[in-house]
Parts: C-alpha cells; sequence; structure tokens
C-alpha cells in the first residue's frame, strides 16, 4: 500500500476552508446551546410542574433520539417549513445548538443544584431578589463547577459537526469525504481528517483546563 501524501496536499486548501466552517459551526452551536441550556436548565427547576413540564419534554426528547435524525428532521423538514427552502449550513447550527442544548440544560441544573440551599437562603435574608440571587451568588459557583462536563459536551460537539457531511455542508469531512470519492482511496482523507480533529479538540481540552485552573486559583 502506497499512501498518496499528494492529494492531501491537492485538497489542502479545501481541507482548510472545512476546517474553518467546522470551527464556525461548533462555536456559533456552543454559544447558541449555552443559552438555551440555561434557558431550559433553569425552566426544569421551576418549583410549577406544570410550567417545568415542556422544558422535561424538550430534554427527554432530544436526548432521546440520535442526533443524525435531528439533522435530517431539521434540514429537510424543519427549515423548508418556514422558509421554503432548505440550507444545509443554517441547518446544521440548528440541529447542534438544539441538542447541544438538551445536554448543557443537564449540566446546568446539576450545577445548581449542587449549590447548598443555605446560600440561596442566606442571599434572599440580605434582601436580595431570587434573580439577583441566582445572578451573583448561585451561578459564579455553579459555573465553576460546570466547566469540566461543559468542556466535554463542546469537544462532543466538535466532533458530532462530522455529521453534517450527511446534508452536504462543506466542512472538514465533507470535504474528506469527497477526497476519498474521488481517488477511491481510504486511508489519506479520514487519516487527515483524523489528524485535524484531533488537533482541534488538543486545543479546545488546553483552553478548557487552563480556564478551569485559573479560577480555582481565584
Amino acid at each position: 500500500m502506497s499512501f498518496r501524501w499528494d492529494i492531501i496536499f491537492e485538497y489542502a486548501p479545501f481541507l482548510l476552508k472545512g476546517t474553518l466552517l467546522t470551527i464556525g459551526l461548533s462555536v456559533s452551536s456552543i454559544l447558541i446551546g449555552t443559552f438555551l441550556g440555561l434557558f431550559i436548565g433553569l425552566g426544569k427547576l421551576m418549583r410549577n410542574k406544570v410550567l417545568a413540564f415542556p422544558f422535561y419534554c424538550y430534554v427527554t426528547v432530544f436526548r432521546g433520539t440520535p442526533l443524525l435524525v435531528q439533522i435530517f428532521l431539521i434540514h429537510f423538514g424543519i427549515v423548508p417549513f418556514f422558509t421554503g427552502e432548505t440550507n444545509a449550513v443554517t441547518a446544521g447550527v440548528i440541529a447542534l445548538s438544539l441538542n447541544a442544548a438538551a445536554y448543557i440544560a443537564e449540566i446546568f441544573r446539576a450545577g445548581i443544584q449542587s449549590i447548598d440551599k443555605g446560600q440561596m437562603e442566606g442571599a434572599r435574608s440580605l434582601g436580595m431578589t431570587h434573580i439577583q440571587t441566582m445572578m451573583h451568588v448561585v451561578l459564579p459557583q455553579a459555573f465553576k463547577r460546570m466547566i469540566p462536563p461543559l468542556g466535554n459536551e463542546f469537544i462532543v460537539l466538535l466532533k458530532d459537526s462530522s455529521l453534517l457531511c450527511v446534508i452536504a455542508a462543506p466542512e472538514l469531512m465533507y470535504w474528506g469525504k469527497a477526497m476519498g470519492s474521488q481517488y477511491f482511496k481510504v486511508w489519506e482523507p479520514y487519516l487527515a481528517c483524523a489528524f485535524i480533529y484531533l488537533f482541534l479538540t488538543l486545543i479546545l481540552s488546553f483552553v478548557l483546563n487552563r480556564l478551569e485552573r485559573r479560577l480555582k486559583t481565584e
């Protein structure tokens, strides 16, 4: 077996383009998913079970169904329903964000519940409102405990973005498949993609570890 370095160099511009889109998709989905996850996590903590029920349903549905199925439903069903035509990148961001939000909501819920209730009661006794107590007392402490699971979720989301190649979103894996299809090769395209994904996850892990250590020190 001869390893074809030349086809990797030939596809290097496309792999770079796909890598940039993968980063963009992942960052956008992480930001949107984190915002939605916080909202859904707080919704699940409401004492009124009727109001909290939709948030339970959301988490159950998105955690209980495959991401690939969600991508197909959003790409071929939901996006065309609202816009009249589909768009792979838009559908990809929506699918990844909604899926990540369900998992991040559980991380927020667990993080908030890990804070001793006495702190909530103490802050309320000082005259803080419930929102002020959450913003200034509970969430800052809970966030430090949430960094490791949030980091794992971000890394999973980065790797899951490779599933968007099935709807022809031109991210990294899409160009890897294109290289393999053109030259009928397996090792060159998929090893190149694996190396790039590994490089990206190592950088993300390094940044998250530094952030975790910095917050622990402070």
